[in-house]
């Protein structure tokens, strides 16, 4: 059989630490398979060129099969050009006293500059996950400077919210991971996202029974867990005096190899994409949903019940992503 042609993948924020815990997982084949040579263009800005220049050395000294090419680089147009899938990390971190807004308008500068760009060099049919903070808006800015893109090729991550919540429930129930699934992230990657296990199942003693059935503690589903799950990432900062790195870059290639590969019949993922009005959402913001994946084509999935609760959860959410594109815009302009 012949050998396929490279995937060119692009990694923004490449000498970081998501990008240092992503590279790897990438290079090995869990994204695109263990048979898809790749290329990998790794984008980061010049003054951490002498790390990225480290990173690319290690790369090359894990004499990987599947890598053809490493290329760093801290201008857009080389590290864009020509790409299949692009994971967008580099985004500037908060730091002490700076407010959200500042956070917004410091980062919508960067993902407008990275979206002319991907416009000009990239290929059309390239997929484009944004994982930088705050990831929803920085996604749906992407988007409008690349207009020559389909806007269903921008997703945002709540796979690491998905992921967090599946954790949660596993333990509570003293289950492995893989015995729990259907967990939805409705909304924003921030602390008003909805963790939702009404859909969700979980294998207890041989059987798949519905998550709130198995838990037994609606105080504990509609308290402690949706407060954990939002908070998540401040605690690890708290724990780690640092950001969530492996869990995030983890998420990442989860995300980035079911858009790729598919979802498996009857599951779904939560992705945060164009919101088309399902669900009573506002269009044209970057809402997470849960997803079918075939083709490389994400579905929302429709049709599942939504009680009150839930729906003052999402509407809350919703609230919040049509906030921050309006500050993102103006921030543009």
């Amino acid at each position: 059989m012949a050998a396929k042609e490279p995937l060119r993948v692009c990694v923004t924020g490449a000498a970081g630490q998501i990008g240092y815990s992503l590279l790897f997982q990438l290079a090995e084949g869990n994204v695109f398979g263990r048979d898809q040579p790749l290329i990998l263009q790794l984008l980061d800005i010049t003054p951490c060129l002498p790390a990225l220049n480290g990173v690319v050395m290690e790369l090359q000294d894990c004499a990987l099969p599947l890598i053809r090419d490493v290329i760093g680089t801290a201008d857009p147009l080389v590290a864009f050009k020509d790409i299949d899938a692009a994971f967008l990390v580099g985004a500037m971190p908060r730091r002490e006293g700076m407010e959200r807004k500042d956070l917004l308008a410091a980062n919508v500068k960067i993902f407008k500059e990275q979206g002319d760009a991907l416009d000009k060099v990239a290929k059309k049919t390239v997929k484009v996950l944004v994982v930088g903070n705050p990831a929803n808006t920085n996604a749906l800015i992407c988007s409008k400077y690349a207009p020559s893109i389909p806007k269903e090729n921008f997703s945002a991550m709540t796979r690491l919210d998905q992921n967090r919540a599946q954790a949660q429930v596993a333990a509570k129930l003293g289950v492995p991971n893989g015995s729990v699934r259907g967990c939805i992230i409705w909304g924003n990657h921030s602390s008003t996202q909805f963790p939702d296990v009404s859909h969700a199942e979980a294998e207890v003693d041989g059987r798949w029974v519905p998550v709130p059935e198995a838990v037994n503690d609606q105080q504990f589903l509609r308290g402690e867990f949706i407060t954990t799950v939002q908070k998540r990432g401040a605690a690890i900062i708290a724990a780690r005096k640092l950001s969530s790195a492996m869990s995030a870059a983890k998420a990442a290639c989860d995300h980035m190899h079911d858009w790729f590969a598919g979802t498996p019949a009857g599951r779904f993922v939560s992705m945060a994409v164009f919101s088309d009005g399902s669900y009573k959402t506002p269009e044209g913001i970057m809402y997470s949903f849960p997803v079918t994946i075939e083709n490389g084509q994400w579905k929302i999935v429709q049709g599942l019940a939504i009680d009150d609760f839930a729906r003052e959860k999402m509407d809350a959410t919703a609230k919040e992503l049509c906030e921050e594109r309006e500050e993102a815009i103006a921030a543009c302009a």
